[in-house]
């Protein structure tokens, strides 16, 4: 296992474990606390929590399979800044009141989208390479 890989597992494990955590903690703690539309928020910022920690583990699956791309290691790191400025907003906003905390929200999904698109981009470069690599194998070898 490279050490991208080892390090995104670690990040996306960490991640899962925390989602679950606080999926708990608003279903038991706070459900109490706040009203109905916080309780969606906070929903929400699990649920796009969890499925960008599952989206890690396809990172570092990727990251073993084409180890030298720079662009899914990116992809990574915007899953995890979209993790942090989505999820972690929305947290902090239902916890808090903070309202302005929303403005940030936005920025947490651009990385998502930011991420997929990256994820995207290099599944398409890099079959591209190989198939232009083994285009060239064969023309090599019947030339």
């Amino acid at each position: 296992m490279t050490d991208t890989t080892r390090l995104f597992v670690t990040i996306a494990a960490l991640a899962m474990t925390l989602a679950v955590v606080l999926g708990a903690f608003g279903a038991h703690a706070l459900k109490a606390r706040i009203t109905p539309t916080q309780l969606g928020v906070w929903h929400t910022a699990v649920q796009y929590h969890l499925v960008h920690a599952l989206g890690l583990f396809v990172v570092a699956a990727l990251c073993h399979v084409w180890p030298g791309e720079a662009g899914v290691r990116l992809a990574g790191w915007m899953m995890a800044a979209g993790i942090v400025l989505f999820s972690g907003s929305l947290y902090v906003l239902v916890v808090t009141g903070v309202n302005w905390l929303g403005a940030i929200t936005p920025l947490g999904g651009v990385a998502f989208i930011t991420a997929w698109l990256l994820l995207a981009w290099n599944a398409w470069r890099a079959e591209t390479t190989i198939v232009r690599q083994i285009d060239a194998a064969v023309a090599a070898s019947t030339g």
